[in-house]
């Protein structure tokens, strides 16, 4: 990934701010620094705001990024690659794999092309040809420009979008109906349909999160895709049933929620207000 290099000191207090630009603009999230001290002194680097434009929509309405599909691998040309695959040249970004049947391999892509530009730029290093490719998204098209031995070549690039089956709880979705406002989000209930779209489920039942409330001011660490197994040891069952569970909570009452994520089982606790 292409990152904002800046001089501006990125500290536990200032990553994930914005980088401000002289004309008040943002251009980049804080992110990391390099630093041989430990301190703030060092390089700093930011997200392009233009990769925080792409990501954080789909971010916010699906809990993850939709990544575009080429079936294209690339690696950076060194000088020992080079002279192992008497490559014409020493730099640059050459392709290491096709997978069959992809968009690269049906536009004629081939292992040891390569890649002297992308929509007519040209190639400087493979963070930049990684950044143009991952800043794609279904159905759109990648004009490459290829040396393959010393022919030079141009292939169009079709651009496809893998399907995510968490994607499908979003038409399940009835902002009204399955919003949980106490927990700040919207839940859907586990049935066979369901369970069979979330391989490796440790328990067959719940409430899954589909996504966070849109301004919700409720602080609850939960995440789109945790499950939500019981809240202060009873099973949660139903939308109804977690409800319930939550309007008998006393005023500043502590509780637990039994969820699952990534395939672990966890506690979360919080505080009813």
């Amino acid at each position: 990934m292409v990152f904002v290099q800046t001089d501006a000191p990125v500290n536990p207090g200032n990553s994930g701010g914005p980088l401000i630009n002289v004309d008040g603009e943002v251009v980049g999230i804080n992110t990391y620094i390099l630093t041989q001290g430990g301190g703030n002194e060092g390089l700093g680097f930011a997200i392009p705001s233009a990769v925080v434009a792409l990501v954080y929509p789909q971010l916010k309405k699906y809990g993850h990024v939709h990544r575009g599909e080429t079936g294209l691998g690339i690696q950076a040309i060194t000088p020992s690659l080079a002279a192992g695959l008497n490559l014409s040249t020493s730099w640059g970004v050459i392709v290491s794999d096709v997978v069959p049947g992809s968009p690269a391999d049906s536009a004629g892509l081939k292992v040891k092309d390569i890649i002297t530009n992308v929509d007519g730029r040209p190639v400087e290093s493979l963070p930049s040809v990684g950044t143009r490719l991952f800043m794609r998204t279904g159905g759109e098209h990648i004009k490459l420009g290829v040396l393959r031995g010393s022919e030079k070549l141009s292939f169009d690039l079709l651009v496809v979008e893998v399907p995510h089956d968490f994607d499908r709880l979003t038409d399940l979705v009835d902002p009204d109906k399955n919003l949980v406002s106490k927990l700040g989000v919207v839940v859907v209930e586990i049935d066979s349909k369901i369970a069979a779209m979330l391989s490796g489920l440790r328990i067959p039942s719940g409430v899954i999160v589909a996504a966070k409330a849109a301004d919700s001011k409720v602080d609850v660490s939960l995440a789109t895709g945790d499950v939500i197994h019981a809240i202060n040891g009873a099973p949660v069952d139903t939308i109804e049933s977690l409800r319930s569970a939550l309007d008998r909570l006393k005023p500043n009452a502590s509780a637990v929620l039994q969820i699952e994520r990534e395939g672990k089982l966890m506690f979360i606790t919080f505080q009813d207000n």
